[in-house]
């Protein structure tokens, strides 16, 4: 099977990215563009974002999370700490995450570390989600091998009949993780693969460099 792709091609040319105007702070720029991308009817799932691990194997891993919130410390999402990323994350809290707004022409790639969130902020968050989401997180053992759909569809039901009229608990090995950004790239696509890259460092006193990058 073979398919050539050399010919898919897009000028990209709705903005502009420079480091003479930007803020000090890389998380205000991030707050500007998402609002942005937000409120842009064309694009779905503004807060999916690939996260990428080291896995226990040794190999890189990508995969969609959903971004639930942000603050000047960082980028939280929520997921089982027993899954493959989120044991992967236990061994190797370097990890990365990439935003990709194709109809912006933008991308941000943020380099971090990854840390357990407080059991307070993970509980508060649990209790805002569904129902269904909230039996899901116990009846879920994420990445492990199963033998087929109707065992999580029976034990589905029989948390649903368990706990009938009754409050959910957030399951321990539920919760959420806070990447501490030590790095972030504003990707603008520009006309002839010109692209505008401008990437924040973290330094050793915690003030952040801004450097303009060749694309």
């Amino acid at each position: 099977m073979e398919k050539d792709l050399s010919n898919y091609r897009k000028s990209y040319e709705r903005a502009e990215l420079s480091e003479l105007t930007v803020p000090e702070n890389p998380m205000e720029l991030f707050q500007k563009w998402f609002h942005a991308v937000d409120e842009d009817d064309s694009i779905d799932e503004a807060n999916a974002v690939t996260l990428s691990t080291i896995g226990l194997d040794g190999y890189p891993k990508s995969r969609m999370v959903l971004l639930k919130r942000f603050t000047y410390e960082g980028f939280i999402f929520f997921t089982n700490y027993n899954s493959e990323k989120g044991l992967a994350i236990k061994q190797n809290p370097n990890v990365c995450l990439s935003f990709f707004w194709y109809a912006a022409e933008r991308q941000i790639i943020i380099k971090g570390q990854a840390e357990i969130l407080a059991e307070n902020l993970s509980d508060g968050y649990f209790e805002t989600r569904p129902r269904g989401s909230q039996l899901s997180s116990h009846v879920s053992h994420q990445s492990e091998v199963i033998n087929d759909r109707e065992s999580l569809e029976e034990e589905m039901k029989r948390l649903e009949d368990l706990y009938e009229g009754k409050e959910i608990p957030r399951p321990e090995h539920w919760g959420g993780f806070l990447v501490r950004p030590v790095e972030i790239e504003f990707w603008q696509g520009r006309a002839n693969r010109l692209h505008d890259r401008i990437r924040y460092q973290l330094d050793d006193e915690f003030n952040w460099l801004i450097q303009r990058l060749s694309p």
